[in-house]
């Protein structure tokens, strides 16, 4: 049987250009709002805290506060 990585939050690692999957999944979950992100759709996130965000508003307000 073949398994699935469907409802599965990903591990990454997060780097300046991109992220490496530690452990497969389909979605990561945003460190502001709890909002799942599909990993085709992820493309904010911090390197120094290691964590994603779902929008570049997002980003902002882990960075600056709200």
């Amino acid at each position: 049987m073949l398994m699935s990585n469907t409802a599965r939050a990903a591990r990454l690692h997060y780097m300046a250009n991109g992220f490496r999957v530690l452990a497969p999944g389909d979605h990561v979950v945003c460190a502001v709002s709890g909002e799942r992100i599909p990993l085709d759709a992820l493309r904010y996130w911090s390197v120094e805290r290691q964590e994603p965000y779902a929008s570049a508003e997002r980003a902002a307000e882990a960075i600056h506060g709200k």
